[in-house]
């Protein structure tokens, strides 16, 4: 029998990793944001929605990574997780990194959903961290660039006038 407490977490973390709830999404974000734009960085901001995004997206694989393989070993930080360009190389670079984010945030999503997977429980091969906190981490993580996503495109006069 499922323990309606766990359904109800795995539920409310797949919201967290997805929903609109407090703030905008990872598609509200990359959405309509013109080419040209992608690899601008305003003036005194360090990074281009590109980076931003990219960032993601390298991120979000490593903590998947992190959960499904137990032969896991992580990244050179920061090198390996940040684009050596300001700027997608092409459209097809740009839709490579959108698709592959929201492919790995589906099967991290499908991770949380599957009952054989305790929440509670410490990733195998890792350092104590719970399934629960990699589930915190990626939506803490998103949130957190997909804010800076939304500045960068205000500073770039590229955000919808919200009023």
């Amino acid at each position: 029998m499922a323990d309606s407490r766990t359904d109800d977490l795995r539920h409310h973390l797949v919201n967290l990793l997805t929903a609109r709830q407090a703030h905008a999404t990872f598609d509200d974000v990359v959405e309509g944001l013109s080419p040209e734009l992608r690899g601008e960085r305003p003036e005194g901001t360090p990074y281009s929605v590109w980076e931003q995004v990219e960032h993601m997206r390298i991120a979000q694989r490593d903590i998947l990574d992190y959960c499904r393989d137990p032969e896991y070993t992580q990244p050179a930080w920061p090198d390996e997780y940040w684009p050596d360009a300001a700027a997608p190389a092409d459209d097809e670079a740009w839709d490579r990194t959108v698709g592959g984010f929201r492919e790995d945030l589906a099967a991290f999503c499908n991770l949380v959903r599957d009952a054989s997977t305790d929440l509670h429980a410490a990733v195998p091969n890792g350092d104590g961290h719970t399934y629960l906190r990699e589930a915190m981490l990626v939506a803490d993580h998103n949130a957190y660039h997909i804010g800076q996503i939304v500045v960068i495109r205000r500073q770039l006069g590229a955000w919808p006038d919200p009023g």
